[in-house]
């Protein structure tokens, strides 16, 4: 998945619709959606930000963010020990695997 890709697929899964990248103030990219406002909102950039990761984590059930925590321990960071430091973009990565929304195109 592309970075574009990765942010759309955990926006919607966090409720966002509509998500799209405009182009604002002439050349300005910014993605946006629509979520608790009737007009689009900026989508958070969960791929660099880690306090919108943990907000997007806190919106899985207790299974899910168990599931999560396994599969970036062990397949994202390929690691064994039982403590993790992992950026937002491995969190991005074990939360969309986590709800099968990974695909491994480009």
């Amino acid at each position: 998945m592309n970075k574009e890709q990765q942010r759309i697929a955990i926006a919607e899964a966090c409720g966002y619709k509509d998500v799209a990248i405009r182009l604002t103030e002439g050349t300005i990219k910014v993605m946006t959606g629509f979520k608790n406002f009737p007009f689009d909102e900026e989508v958070p950039d969960y791929i660099n930000d880690l306090n919108a990761m943990h907000e997007a984590i806190m919106s899985l059930t207790l299974e899910d963010q168990c599931n999560m925590l396994e599969i970036l321990r062990k397949d994202v960071l390929k690691f064994t020990a039982p403590t993790i430091t992992a950026t937002a973009e491995q969190c991005l990565e074990a939360f969309l695997k986590t709800l099968n929304l990974w695909t491994n195109d480009a």
